[in-house]
């Protein structure tokens, strides 16, 4: 998390869901749009800032996967990782935006270098906790981490269980 009186170096927002589905490649006259898609889970939209390093990233995911956001049938609520439940990521520059005047600026994100490494090292280090916990569990087949791709723009069919969403800098 954010330190108090430090600006952030990363936000995510969290939402828990039964179904997501992201297009991630547009569809043109020879092609067919591409999709990737989860169940049960939790929709991870993220926005690296500048000065944003790899070192932030272990303690993102362990708090974005810890978190008790999942809700059971029973009401009781559990981590992602204790579902077990997918991940959706999705890259989201848009919430590192400033409103001046009428506009939006977005002078603070990383360059789009730096944030695409940030962004596939992020992933990579979910799919990896994600899948640690559902082995242990043995449930690896009912899991998956799926996700966006970094400076598209994506289109994105929620069904939430909620709404039940999260704000998050680090």
């Amino acid at each position: 998390m954010a330190e108090k009186g430090s600006a952030p170096l990363a936000r995510t927002v969290l939402q828990q869901c039964l179904h997501g589905r992201l297009q991630v490649q547009e569809g043109d006259e020879q092609l067919e749009a591409q999709y990737v898609q989860i169940n049960r889970g939790m929709v991870i939209y993220v926005c690296f800032f500048r000065g944003a390093t790899d070192d932030i990233l272990p303690k993102m995911v362990s708090t974005l996967l810890n978190l008790r956001l999942c809700e059971l049938p029973s009401g009781k609520r559990v981590s992602v990782l204790e579902l077990p439940g997918s991940l959706l990521i999705v890259p989201q520059a848009t919430l590192g935006g400033k409103a001046k005047g009428k506009a939006m600026q977005y002078h603070n994100n990383v360059s789009k270098e730096d944030g695409l490494k940030l962004y596939s090292s992020f992933v990579s280090l979910c799919e990896k906790e994600l899948m640690a916990a559902a082995g242990e569990a043995g449930r690896e087949a009912e899991v998956t981490v799926k996700h966006g791709t970094y400076g598209n723009r994506q289109v994105l069919q929620l069904v939430t269980n909620g709404p039940y969403t999260h704000l998050m800098d680090f």
